[in-house]
């Protein structure tokens, strides 16, 4: 009994919590061109893009020991910069993967990351699209989006082009991001490739 007082006590924190469970972006079959009224409430704050290669990071400390090694033990501060500019882009990689065990699991997080950092300074119901095009499919653009209801403040949406829809299609190549409130586009982020 008291592990079924306490189990409900958990589930009623985590709905009171007012934070919307984390939902993956629904695939939009047609992208229809949507009326523009950019609004001042609505903006992007930041944008995190990432391509997960099934290449792999290219190892330069390998040539770093070698020089390092040839010149003495001394250390010049070139390679310490360089050294510490890997760094992120080593953790973002294997935050990418992990729990990618097999060569499977990692060939299906292969691809591009999208982070979107976005704020609504009024409560609304936001619709977040990420419109794209990939290397093989040319002009024919794609989208992803996700609907938050009665929305206010700064939140983070994710998208997500990797696995076989990769492999398939492609590099993203151009793409554009969209707030849409009331059937409306308020915000727009693009890459400057997309015309």
């Amino acid at each position: 009994m008291k592990f079924g007082i306490a189990f409900f006590g958990f589930i009623l924190a985590l709905s009171a919590s007012g934070k919307p469970p984390l939902e993956e972006p629904k695939i939009v079959e047609k992208v229809t061109p949507l009326p523009v009224a950019f609004d001042k409430d609505f903006e992007f704050r930041k944008t995190k893009l990432f391509f997960l290669s099934e290449k792999g990071q290219p190892t330069s400390g390998s040539a770093r020991q070698t020089t390092s090694t040839l010149h003495s033990k001394s250390t010049s501060p070139s390679q310490k910069t360089a050294t510490l500019q890997d760094a992120p882009i080593t953790f973002e990689r294997q935050y990418r993967l992990f729990g990618a065990v097999t060569g499977l699991d990692q060939r299906q997080r292969f691809g591009n990351y999208f982070d979107f950092f976005w704020r609504a300074k009024r409560p609304s119901d936001v619709t977040v699209r990420l419109e794209y095009r990939q290397e093989k499919l040319h002009e024919h653009v794609q989208g992803q989006e996700i609907t938050y209801r009665n929305v206010r403040g700064t939140h983070k949406t994710e998208f997500k082009v990797i696995g076989d829809d990769y492999f398939d299609d492609g590099r993203v190549i151009a793409w554009r991001c969209l707030l849409i409130a009331n059937g409306r586009i308020v915000a727009e982020n693009r890459s400057f490739m997309w015309d």
